[in-house]
């Protein structure tokens, strides 16, 4: 177990590495838009590419920093049942739903748009916009997204894991402390 809960720590390592780097997109999405909104008005410029631009980096904010969303406890969770539960009751909870639902989503997403991302990539296609970008770039980040999205989801587990065997302490309330820390 000590090997997977090393596994786990390099996990979350990489993850709020990326995540906290990646957070930095989401300001120079606003950046690209504001200057393009002024120069659209001001002075009757626009760019395809700028608008593109700031997409892209929004996909690349929302879908690298996933993980970190995951692992810092920040994710959306339906908790009709889950709240009235024991901490006991919601480990398995998170548990069956990690190898049931998002694991094999995960798989599922970058398995089909593996494919996708390597066609465009050898195409070169580019957007249909006039002075759009090139296509594969925005592809290419879903598997990676959703490959460190089903990496994170690994980690939790053996989290939930180690938790059950008392090998760790409670691994949300370690995400809430530290996220309290930020």
């Amino acid at each position: 177990m000590t090997a997977l809960i090393s596994l786990s720590r390099a996990i979350d390592r990489v993850n709020e590495l990326i995540g906290k780097a990646v957070a930095w997109l989401i300001l120079a999405s606003i950046v690209i838009s504001a200057t393009n909104a002024v120069s659209r008005k001001a002075f009757s410029l626009s760019s395809n590419a700028w608008l593109e631009a700031q997409w892209y980096l929004f996909s690349a904010a929302f879908l690298l920093a996933s993980a970190w969303t995951l692992m810092s406890n920040e994710h959306v969770r339906v908790d009709l049942l889950y709240s009235r539960m024991k901490r006991r009751g919601q480990i398995y909870v998170d548990i069956i739903g990690t190898v049931l639902f998002l694991l094999p989503f995960c798989v599922i997403v970058v398995w089909l748009s593996w494919p996708v991302f390597m066609a465009k990539l050898a195409s070169g296609e580019t957007s249909n916009n006039t002075g759009g970008l090139v296509l594969w770039p925005a592809w290419m980040l879903i598997p990676i997204g959703y490959t460190s999205l089903g990496l994170q989801g690994i980690s939790e587990l053996i989290k939930r894991i180690a938790w059950l065997r008392g090998d760790l302490p409670d691994p949300v309330l370690v995400a809430d402390a530290d996220a309290a820390e930020l």
